[in-house]
């Protein structure tokens, strides 16, 4: 993993590139790391789709699963525990905001493109939405 929220995207780059050098072709190599640095859901909105040719699937599927694992909204409120160094109270809450201003218009925004995606983010929203409305419930926000 390679994300600007969890550490300097550069030195992460960096780790990678050393670590699979040796394993892998400096094409694959390439491609791997332009795939990593660019699959990022606020790069997306910034600069598009990168063009990846004959690696346009591989890109996709990594990017799509990044997205589907970002359904889980009790790793939402963990991430903001720790971001913003708050308590479970308030990070639910900013955790819910997030996932009605982004998670749940991923597929407004056509951020899917295979099918199987698609159809498995269609059944996460449902399982977010669930799980979001009985901790609503329970903590009353």
């Amino acid at each position: 993993m390679c994300d600007k929220k969890y550490m300097d995207e550069k030195i992460g780059l960096d780790r990678i590139s050393n670590y699979m050098k040796c394993k892998i072709s400096d094409n694959e190599l390439d491609i791997s790391l332009k795939i990593i640095s660019t699959m990022s859901y606020s790069t997306i909105k910034k600069n598009g789709y990168p063009q990846l040719d004959e690696y346009q699937l591989a890109y996709n599927i990594v990017r799509e699963a990044d997205l589907l694992a970002s359904y889980d909204f009790d790793r939402c409120i963990m991430y903001q525990m720790l971001k913003n160094n708050d308590n479970y109270q308030n990070s639910l809450i900013n955790a819910k905001i997030i996932f009605e201003n982004r998670v749940f218009k991923y597929n407004d925004d056509k951020l899917f493109l295979t099918d199987y995606s698609r159809n498995l983010s269609n059944k996460l929203h449902k399982s977010a939405l669930k799980r979001i409305n009985n901790l609503s419930k329970v903590h009353k926000i």
